[in-house]
């Protein structure tokens, strides 16, 4: 199988994880497990899974960091992971998995209109590239405002026996669809979270011009999101028994999170950004939507309304023209590539075709693959993609 060929499979596959993760998380919530308890659970399996890489990658060349630094990083672990996931899964508690999947296009545009409030970005209004964009922003928000304000008629579930059937998902489905005013708080509390999350990616850009190592800064950044998480669960969780994990899928959804998102699919994302580059992966997400549409209903039960629908349409829509409006701005910022006269390149993914990349591989060495380790595992455990950043 060819790289494009497998990067489309890796593609398929990491959108299937995410709906997984959606459908997974909702039922465990639905089951009654505290969204509060569930995030120092889901951090503290990050953290195991990142511990062992950061000592066996960093162990001779960890740099120090200062006290300053620490707290840069105390904020930004409080920002972009513990307020984020907590807000997160609260609105998924109160919406659908479908808003969930919905929503995360919104990431992308989020963080470009901050990048351009933040400066770092400029629009150009009078050129296409500049309109697009504005227009992917005015799109995503109309898709939000579709989603929280219009209900629509809707579609019955494609099945009725649900796998992750239990006490509280009745009671939870009934709460979603009879309550207005929840349901439009559980979407502008998704619709916040991904701000959130969008500002930690705009402040990860300085954050790695001052310390570099991808790695440690994201384990040290997940380690003190546990323990933010574990203070945040104690004060509200008074409760003993809901900190207990059983063999139900409350267990399954912390595993799934900790360790298949986590490890697995940023895994997978990184090498697809790789090779196709973060366009690529951004434009599957659509597909996890569908995806997540249909889990949602076979494994959930979950009744998707056209308002939903219309809305995640605009928000895809949205996502679309600020990819394109950029990808345009790529195309004009950068310089032509130097066309090689010594071998043809391959035709769908501009790599040059022969023995160069074998001998190429043979000569990165060993310290080439620690450093390829080290950027494939920093990425931090997030309820969102994020992959477009």
């Amino acid at each position: 199988m060819d790289i494009s060929k497998k990067a489309y499979a890796v593609a398929i596959v990491i959108q299937l994880i995410y709906a997984g993760m959606y459908v997974v998380s909702k039922a465990a919530f639905n089951h009654g497990m505290s969204t509060f308890v569930f995030i120092f659970y889901r951090q503290a399996a990050a953290t195991v899974l990142l511990l062992p890489l950061a000592i066996i990658l960093e162990r001779r060349n960890a740099p120090p960091m200062s006290f300053w630094l620490f707290l840069k990083l105390f904020f930004y672990a409080l920002l972009g992971n513990t307020l984020s996931m907590n807000l997160y899964n609260i609105s998924l508690k109160y919406t659908s998995a479908t808003v969930a999947s919905a929503t995360s296009n919104s990431v992308p545009v989020v963080t470009f209109f901050l990048a351009v409030l933040l400066r770092l970005e400029v629009v150009r209004l009078r050129s296409p590239s500049g309109m697009a964009k504005a227009a992917g922003v005015a799109l995503c928000l109309a898709g939000v405002l579709t989603i929280a304000l219009y209900t629509g008629p809707s579609m019955s579930p494609v099945n009725h026996h649900r796998a992750f059937a239990g006490s509280g998902a009745a009671a939870a489905e009934h709460h979603v669809n009879t309550s207005k005013g929840t349901w439009i708080k559980g979407t502008f509390l998704m619709l916040l979270s991904n701000t959130t999350w969008s500002l930690w990616i705009v402040l990860q850009a300085s954050l790695l011009k001052e310390y570099p190592n991808k790695l440690l800064s994201t384990l040290v950044q997940c380690l003190l999101s546990t323990a933010q998480s574990f203070l945040l669960a104690v004060a509200v969780e008074r409760d003993p028994a809901a900190w207990k994990l059983r063999l139900d899928v409350g267990l399954l959804a912390v595993a799934y999170s900790g360790f298949v998102v986590t490890g697995v699919s940023f895994y997978l994302q990184a090498w697809c950004i790789e090779k196709r580059g973060p366009v690529f992966l951004a434009m599957s997400n659509p597909l996890g939507l569908l995806l997540t549409i249909f889990c949602s209903s076979f494994f959930l039960g979950e009744i998707v309304r056209l308002g939903s629908l219309l809305g995640s349409g605009l928000l895809v829509a949205g996502l679309y023209s600020v990819l394109w409006g950029k990808s345009k701005d790529h195309l004009h910022t950068q310089p032509p590539a130097p066309i090689s006269q010594e071998a043809p390149k391959h035709q769908s993914t501009g790599g040059i075709c022969g023995n160069d990349d074998d001998e190429e591989k043979q000569q990165q060495g060993k310290d080439g693959d620690e450093t390829q380790l080290k950027d494939l595992f920093a990425m931090e455990a997030s309820p969102l993609r994020h992959q477009a950043g």
